[in-house]
């Protein structure tokens, strides 16, 4: 009888509640094997680089990863706490077969992930994902031992830090100074919080930095891209010109404007749109969102006469669509944004620089730019779940968004679905009224709860 093919990848790499599967070191060692026995057969340095965040269970999946991959005959370079956009940067200047992140983004602190990048600095495919599946299922790494002498060796990279801060500093004009401006930075105690802080300093910014004390424990602890409520704060008490939160990966951003407001994905990214596009520079006059941008958005774009192509929520899928339409911008409402101009992957600081260059040489505020997109009344509620049948199956839940969507009509949307890395259902509701769409999100909602809701 075949062996039942153990399942890792989720949407976005490996992700759990580190020490318990799939987030084991057991597991993390036979991706290595994995991924070295894969690696190994194909042409290249045969190295591998390995970036993490700041949670305490990076040690011990960071040192299982190396052991799996150096047992296979591949090399590995350690970079230490880097954004997931400097690991697949690092990648790229190294000539390297592939990055790995270790890191569960915006999760909190007990949870941890791994994800691939290949070569040039994307995702993995999934042919490859799905065959280190069937490799740690069936354990057949026997037969690709290399000989005593060919054994992989680790070693660090030094200069990881300053070669990615270089690099971001060069997505920003050198015409152009940041000296006049006052930002309040959030680091969210995760990857970004030693090269942030520089990047914004170097290019001669006043910068008030919280988040940047990391213990292991406090990664998106009621600080960054999550809970902007800080950085709002910040730029109140030292009356910033903008606030700036990044997520535990440094991959997402959230800002906040002169006034304490924030400005979510949706709105940053209509204005890089925008600008974009009257630099001719915007690929095909299209961007790439998803299902959950706000109709807001949309609008703003159809009144730039921006072509809008919506995919499933996730930046890999964001990517995938960039790619297939020849678009160069694309991102998410929670602040994802990939310039593949620049970067591969979604790049928190980059995004950020590009908001502040538009707002230097446009000479506006960032108030002045969100005014791009007037925002639809939407009310999101995250549900936590026992298990994710198809949704189509629960009748109840059926029934509450068919009664919404008819009393919505045309004037707004539903949105539920299964959240890719976590043991989530979001519901989300969109409408003229904000009062109504809460009580419309909250009653699909309680529905979710009776059927399959964890307690």
């Amino acid at each position: 009888m075949t062996k039942k093919r153990t399942k890792v990848f989720g949407t976005d790499g490996v992700r759990g509640r580190a020490n318990y599967t799939p987030m084991t070191v057991e597991i993390a060692l036979a991706l290595g094997r994995a991924a070295g026995k894969i690696f190994r057969r194909h042409n290249g340095k045969h190295r591998v680089v390995i970036g993490k965040d700041t949670r305490l269970s990076c040690y011990m999946f960071e040192n299982a990863l190396i052991a799996g991959l150096c047992s296979m005959g591949v090399d590995t370079l350690m970079v230490g706490p880097l954004p997931t956009p400097g690991v697949a940067f690092i990648t790229r200047a190294y000539r390297a077969d592939a990055g790995i992140v270790i890191s569960a983004s915006h999760n909190a602190y007990y949870d941890n992930g791994i994800k691939f990048f290949s070569s040039e600095g994307f995702k993995l495919p999934d042919a490859w994902e799905a065959e280190m599946e069937e490799l740690i299922t069936t354990n057949s790494f026997e037969d690709s031992l290399p000989l005593e002498f060919d054994i992989g060796k680790n070693s660090k990279i030094n200069d990881a830090d300053g070669r990615y801060i270089e690099f971001v500093k060069a997505t920003f004009p050198r015409r152009l100074s940041l000296k006049n401006l006052k930002i309040a930075l959030d680091c969210a105690n995760g990857a970004g919080y030693k090269v942030a802080p520089l990047v914004f300093r170097e290019l001669d910014a006043q910068v008030f930095v919280y988040g940047n004390s990391p213990n292991g424990l406090n990664i998106n602890d009621d600080c960054g891209s999550l809970h902007p409520e800080t950085v709002q704060k910040a730029v109140i008490d030292h009356r910033a010109d903008v606030g700036i939160a990044l997520d535990g990966d440094a991959d997402r951003v959230i800002m906040v404007d002169e006034n304490a407001q924030i400005v979510d994905g949706d709105t940053i990214l209509a204005i890089c749109a925008r600008d974009l596009k009257k630099q001719g520079l915007l690929k095909n006059n299209k961007v790439i969102a998803t299902v959950m941008s706000n109709f807001g958005f949309v609008k703003a774009m159809r009144a730039e006469q921006i072509e809008v192509v919506c995919s499933q929520v996730g930046d890999r899928y964001v990517l995938q669509d960039m790619l297939k339409h020849e678009a160069n911008l694309g991102g998410e409402q929670s602040g994802h944004m990939i310039f593949l101009d620049h970067n591969t992957t979604g790049d928190g600081l980059v995004c950020a620089l590009q908001v502040l260059r538009i707002m230097i040489e446009t000479d506006s505020k960032l108030s002045d730019l969100a005014l791009i997109v007037q925002r639809y009344p939407q009310s999101c509620i995250n549900v936590s779940i026992q298990s994710k049948p198809p949704l189509n199956e629960l009748k109840n839940v059926q029934e509450a968004i068919a009664n919404v969507e008819k009393m919505l009509g045309d004037a707004g949307r539903v949105l539920v679905r299964y959240s890719g890395t976590e043991n989530i259902c979001r519901v989300m509701v969109e409408g003229p009224k904000l009062k109504q769409v809460q009580q419309m999100a909250l009653t699909i909602s309680n529905s979710v709860k009776e059927e399959i809701g964890s307690y």
